[in-house]
C-alpha cells in the first residue's frame, strides 16, 4: 500500500469522529485506531493501563557479543526461547512469537474486552493482541487452532522481535 494513502488515512480519522478505520486492497491491510489520551480501563486481570500516547523510546545499549547472546541477553540454554527469562521453560504447544518491536496490548482499547483468555478456544487467523508500532496498531493473529495455553507477555509492557507472546496448545 502506498505511504501517501496511509497518511491520507491517518488525516481522514484526525478530521473525523471515527475511532477506527480498516481498509483492506488484496492481500494487504491496514488498521488504524485512534486512541483517547488519558483514559484508563481495567483489564481481565486486576491490572490497570493506559494506552499512552506514543512517546519516543530511549535508546538502549545493545550488548556485545554472539547474536544468540544480544537476543536472550545471556547464552541461549537448551530449553528456553529467545526473549523468555532464563529458567523459564515455555509449556507445551504452538509458541506465538512477536514479529515486531512495539507495545503489546490485550484489547483494541482500553474500554474493550481483551481478545482472547487462557482457556479460550481459538482458530488460525483469530487476532489474539495487537502490537502498536510506530503509531500504526498491528493485530497478531493466532498461526494455529488450539487453546490458549498461556499468555507470555503483559498489556501496556514493550515485546522485543521474536518474543514469546502465547503458546497455543
Amino acid at each position: 500500500m502506498d505511504l501517501r494513502k496511509i497518511k491520507k488515512l491517518i488525516d481522514l480519522l484526525e478530521e473525523s469522529n471515527l475511532a477506527e478505520i480498516e481498509i483492506k486492497e488484496g492481500e494487504e491491510s491496514v488498521r488504524l485506531a485512534r486512541v483517547p489520551q488519558g483514559h484508563y480501563a481495567a483489564a481481565a486481570a486486576p491490572v490497570q493501563h493506559a494506552l499512552p500516547a506514543a512517546a519516543p523510546a530511549e535508546p538502549r545499549p545493545m550488548p556485545m557479543g554472539s547474536p544468540t547472546e544480544a537476543s536472550t541477553g545471556g547464552s541461549a540454554r537448551p530449553g528456553n526461547a529467545p526473549g523468555s527469562s532464563p529458567g523459564q521453560a515455555l509449556p507445551d504447544g504452538h509458541v506465538v512469537r512477536s514479529p515486531m518491536v512495539g507495545t503489546f496490548y490485550t484489547a483494541p482499547a482500553p474500554d474493550k474486552p481483551v481478545f482472547v483468555t487462557i482457556g479460550q478456544q481459538v482458530k488460525a487467523g483469530d487476532t489474539l493482541a495487537i502490537i502498536e508500532a510506530m503509531k500504526m496498531f498491528n493485530p497478531i493473529e493466532a498461526d494455529a487452532s488450539g487453546t490458549i495455553v498461556a499468555i507470555l507477555a503483559e498489556t501496556g509492557q514493550p515485546v522485543e522481535f521474536d518474543q514469546p507472546l502465547f503458546v497455543i496448545g
